[in-house]
């Protein structure tokens, strides 16, 4: 029976939060905006067919992925040499050397396949922090050998540099990178991936688009009782002070599950289902953007770290909007403090100041852009040990997320009725 009652407590809490006009129009708002990305993320994969009409979109997918799924496969020295006869041999052509842009776009087209191959190679045999897109071009099949050994050498070099790696990093630091780099297996697993690519590149919006709209909704979870005048009778009841106060801490902990996950599993539904699942089992340094990452791990596992680090940082922009509705029975002060937080980290991130950057790296909004975690190079140094700022982030903030809960609750129970 008291199992019962709290359940029906938190089912009127939660009726309280999603009933308002207002918190309707804020899913209303989230909704469209999640329609929004699908579709910018849909746009996200192009194709050029072979006359060199170029179309974008599921369609385009499907037919890049046949094109990819030729070229699918471990990268030896063998089917790298094979990317670079086959890329010379399109470069030979009177489509590629001709004047007409029509007629390049149909030499494009016959690259598509190993386009992604063709992408890590220049960036293999290009600076640590330059790109040259026709690099490529001018590799002989000789070279090929060389692929993963020039990445580590290229690190080696920007650590080595006044001015890049050597000024950014200790002894111990750089000896992690390059440890980290020898360590990743190889040679590669390579299949197409452009269905989680577009998936990652809006992760970031949409989970911060997300946790927003969370806020807002737990924001008067605490200051509607002070607001409707209520504080007095709610405190006064039996329950008021004690599962009462339960009872908004676990509405606001469910509302924020129910809206993450669904809108997040919708997300993946949609794009992924779409797009294509193909390519969760290729190392991230397969991807154009992590091809410097220094964490081992698939496609598939940093798929996982994102929605789990974007679940944790969506509890606790939660807990702390609750926190600060209960102790300043204030809605607007509520929803303002975590928008700031999200928002006032991104005119920072540029300065180029080392220790800045390591306390930005630690801020609760790179929980909502993991994607962006995993590509950049922050470490830390634990009881003698280097590590990388993604597991840190995950204990620190699931911590403090354990950590909040008991606060708030003693804070609002403990509040005094001033009419």
């Amino acid at each position: 029976l008291a199992k019962r009652r709290v359940t029906i407590m938190v089912f009127y809490e939660m009726k309280k939060i999603f009933s308002k006009s207002s918190s309707k129009a804020a899913l209303v708002f989230l909704g469209f905006a999640l329609c929004l990305i699908i579709y910018f993320a849909m746009g996200e994969v192009s194709y050029v067919n072979p006359e060199g009409e170029g179309t974008k979109g599921i369609a385009a997918a499907r037919h890049l992925e046949k094109e990819k799924e030729k070229w699918k496969g471990t990268l030896t020295t063998e089917r790298l040499q094979q990317v670079i006869r086959e890329n010379n041999k399109v470069n030979q052509s009177p489509q590629a050397k001709s004047e007409n842009t029509k007629e390049n776009d149909q030499a494009f087209s016959r690259k598509q396949g190993f386009s992604d191959i063709r992408e890590l190679l220049n960036k293999a045999f290009t600076g640590f922090q330059e790109y040259d897109y026709f690099r490529a071009d001018t590799l002989t099949e000789e070279e090929a050998g060389q692929f993963y050994k020039k990445r580590t050498e290229n690190l080696k070099a920007w650590l080595a540099e006044e001015g890049g790696g050597a000024d950014q990093f200790t002894k111990t630091e750089k000896e992690f990178l390059v440890n980290q780099y020898k360590s990743l297996e190889t040679p590669w697993y390579y299949e197409s991936s452009d269905g989680f690519d577009a998936w990652f590149t809006w992760s970031p919006t949409i989970c911060m688009l997300v946790v927003l709209t969370v806020g807002f909704l737990v924001s008067g979870i605490f200051s509607c009782e002070k607001r409707y005048r209520a504080a007095s009778v709610y405190f006064a009841s039996y329950h008021g002070r004690k599962k009462a106060v339960l009872a908004k801490i676990k509405a606001g902990v469910l509302t924020a599950t129910l809206v993450y996950w669904g809108i997040m599993l919708l997300y993946s539904a949609v794009v992924l289902g779409c797009l294509g699942l193909q390519g969760s089992q290729c190392v991230i340094q397969t991807q154009f953007g992590k091809w410097k990452s220094f964490y081992a791990m698939t496609i598939g596992q940093e798929y996982a770290y994102i929605l789990l680090g974007g679940y944790i940082g969506c509890l606790f922009f939660t807990l702390l909007t609750m926190l600060i509705s209960s102790w300043s029975h204030s809605g607007t002060a509520a929803v303002i403090v975590p928008f700031a937080l999200i928002l006032a980290p991104s005119f920072l991130a540029e300065t180029q100041i080392p220790f800045l950057d390591k306390i930005l790296g630690l801020l609760p909004d790179q929980l909502l852009q993991v994607e962006l975690v995993i590509s950049h190079f922050s470490l830390y140094s634990l009881g003698g040990k280097i590590i990388g700022a993604l597991p840190v982030l995950l204990v620190l903030y699931s911590v403090l997320c354990a950590g909040l809960l008991p606060v708030v609750y003693r804070i609002y129970r403990r509040k005094e009725v001033r009419e």
